[in-house]
């Protein structure tokens, strides 16, 4: 176990706990956008960031990508810590300036409008998608494109239809609405403000409705070896 200061209240966690998850376990709010618990953090909103007090020097982190340490001191709410979230929440609400969840959260920091140029954009770059598509799903049809080096290339997230199977769990995950689903007429839609692909729903053999897409099917039943009928028959009818 490790022992630490949050906000001046001595806690024991388990050690490899984040700052993110140690809060959270003694009911301390730490606002985050890009963060889900089955995901490896990224850090990525830095709407997260906390102060933190290691032998005396102080330095800013994000509480969801730093592991607690022995003696260290968090402060959540330092004066710091909430310039580096506001300037967050400001610089995410430029970008994406009609995304409700956003809105929200600046709100919550104290920012009610940007001060600096508003772009408009619907992507955060937050790469919950990518994270989604790889670690839970278990393909790769979003991918993260970095600026690099010399490069005069926008860091954007590209996609590969050919891996991709329609399940939408990136659009479930997607904090600002950048990535969409649509179910009509035994068709499913999935599609960004770049990109855009359709998919055909299975049809159950019973009750007639469609419940989900046929490549999505097939790469679990081939996944777990099942018989080649096992999903002709929805789970509500199964």
């Amino acid at each position: 176990m490790v022992e630490l200061t949050i906000d001046n209240q001595r806690v024991r966690v388990k050690k490899g706990t984040t700052i993110l998850e140690a809060a959270d376990k003694f009911n301390i709010t730490i606002p985050t956008l890009c963060h889900h618990e089955n995901l490896t953090p990224l850090g990525s909103c830095r709407l997260c960031t906390v102060e933190v007090i290691v032998n005396g020097i102080s330095k800013l982190t994000t509480a969801c990508t730093f592991p607690v340490e022995q003696g260290i001191e968090v402060r959540t709410t330092s004066q710091k810590a909430l310039e580096a979230r506001r300037l967050a929440a400001e610089l995410l609400l430029a970008k994406c300036p009609t995304s409700a969840k956003i809105k929200s959260l600046a709100q919550e920091i104290g920012v009610a409008k940007p001060r600096i140029k508003v772009r408009e954009e619907d992507c955060i770059l937050c790469e919950l998608c990518v994270r989604t598509c790889r670690e839970i799903v278990g393909r790769q049809a979003l991918k993260f494109i970095n600026q690099g080096l010399n490069q005069r290339v926008e860091p954007r997230i590209d996609f590969l239809p050919d891996m991709c199977i329609g399940c939408g769990s990136c659009a479930y995950v997607c904090p600002t609405g950048a990535i969409k689903m649509e179910d009509k007429d035994g068709t499913r839609v999935v599609y960004a403000r770049n990109w855009e692909k359709d998919f055909k729903l299975k049809k159950c053999k019973v009750c007639g409705n469609y419940w989900a897409p046929e490549e999505q099917l097939e790469y679990i039943r081939g996944k777990l070896n099942l018989p080649p009928d096992f999903f002709d028959v929805c789970p509500n009818c199964r």
